[in-house]
């Protein structure tokens, strides 16, 4: 008598793949998907190509998600190291040689052009959770110290070229890993109590501090008009302060229930710059008013909420790390944009998850989707 064993079919081989995926997540991930979609249409319908851009640089990032989600987390910690340091010798490289646009040096030509600072939103996160991965059980202040190092050398060298958007995010992944790992309130809440007193001197002193004229010393000049900007928009109404005023016209004209999709005049009348980019957000609260926005905000809260679920069910110190900094980018993410489209924070040029247009910033968020899909899909086959 022959044993006969059969093979599984090229179909079940492909579900395979997804086994272990986390639901949850790729529900929240689909319904965002599906609400940048619909706003870019309507946004973006006479910017050209915008659209189908925007749902090709999606499906880019699906793609990324997938192939990431099935690189087992010890892989990922293998790979730390060496994203790291590429990733830093490519920033300095950008410093020395890089390509200069509109007064930035962000870019290097290595064949394609690439913005390498793109690289360390999750190669510093990655870098400090192997980090304290390593000194699981044994952690001492100096080992703070030395990640301190390692998150603040990348985010000066981002900070030089210059980019305060991208350094604030790298910094607040890496941030969010010191956090996690057990970084004591004693530390923490210095700053935060300096960084209060600081704006309440910068809203006391703003006449003076704005001036024509005045040196901030730290700050470079466009990074100062924008601060200014932020605390009086209507100093320059058709200058630096047209952005923010739109965006908030927009955001106020919505009403509660919006003017309805197609229909939001200041979108389509061009009076909100950057309206598929860095302002959808106020495209999307004209058309679906606060009702819509509200909703969308629940999408985000449930993203990340889910993201930190899976890293605290995540079955090593690394990956939990890993987990909970990723699923803080997306909150920094969500929080800074909307904020700046409301007038309650400086515009800093950051994108809206899945919303706005952008390629190299979708293509890093499929890549961080992935990662937590590795982790949650390692959890549920540890399991079983």
């Amino acid at each position: 008598m022959s044993l006969v064993i059969e093979k599984p079919s090229w179909w079940s081989r492909f579900l395979h793949l997804f086994v272990g995926f986390d639901g949850p997540l790729a529900f929240a991930v689909f319904v965002l998907a599906c609400a940048g979609l619909l706003i870019m249409y309507s946004s973006g319908f006479d910017h050209g190509t915008r659209f189908v851009d925007h749902g090709r640089n999606m499906f880019i990032a699906a793609c990324i998600m997938f192939v990431v989600a099935q690189i087992p987390p010890q892989r990922l910690m293998t790979l730390a190291v060496p994203i790291y340091t590429i990733g830093v010798v490519l920033l300095v490289a950008v410093a020395i040689f890089g390509i200069t646009k509109k007064g930035s040096r962000r870019w290097i030509n290595l064949g394609v052009v690439i913005q390498p600072s793109e690289i360390l939103k999750i190669a510093v996160p990655l870098m400090l959770a192997w980090w304290f991965q390593k000194r699981e059980g044994q952690l001492r202040p100096l080992d703070f110290l030395v990640a301190g190092f390692l998150l603040l050398l990348p985010v000066g060298l981002i900070m030089k070229q210059p980019d305060l958007g991208t350094a604030l995010l790298v910094l607040s992944s890496g941030a969010a890993v010191l956090f996690f790992a057990g970084l004591s309130w004693r530390l923490i809440v210095p700053p935060i109590v300096l960084g209060v007193i600081g704006i309440v001197l910068l809203v006391i002193f703003e006449p003076q501090l704005c001036a024509s004229g005045v040196d901030w010393k730290v700050l470079h000049e466009y990074q100062r008009q924008r601060v200014c900007t932020l605390l009086d928009p209507a100093r320059d109404p058709l200058g630096k302060g047209f952005h923010i005023i739109q965006g908030m016209i927009a955001i106020g004209s919505g009403g509660f229930w919006g003017k309805g999709f197609m229909q939001g005049t200041q979108t389509h009348l061009e009076f909100i710059p950057e309206r598929t980019t860095d302002f959808i957000f106020a495209a999307f609260s004209e058309e679906f008013g606060l009702f819509g926005t509200l909703l969308l905000i629940a999408g985000f809260f449930f993203l990340v909420f889910r993201g930190l679920v899976i890293a605290r069910e995540a079955p090593t110190l690394f990956t939990r790390l890993l987990a909970g900094s990723i699923s803080m980018i997306f909150f920094t993410y969500a929080f800074v944009n909307m904020g700046m489209v409301s007038g309650i924070l400086p515009v800093v040029g950051v994108p809206l998850p899945f919303i706005s247009y952008g390629g190299t910033a979708m293509v890093t968020l499929g890549l961080g989707l992935g990662i937590l899909m590795s982790i949650a899909k390692a959890k549920r086959l540890v399991q079983t």
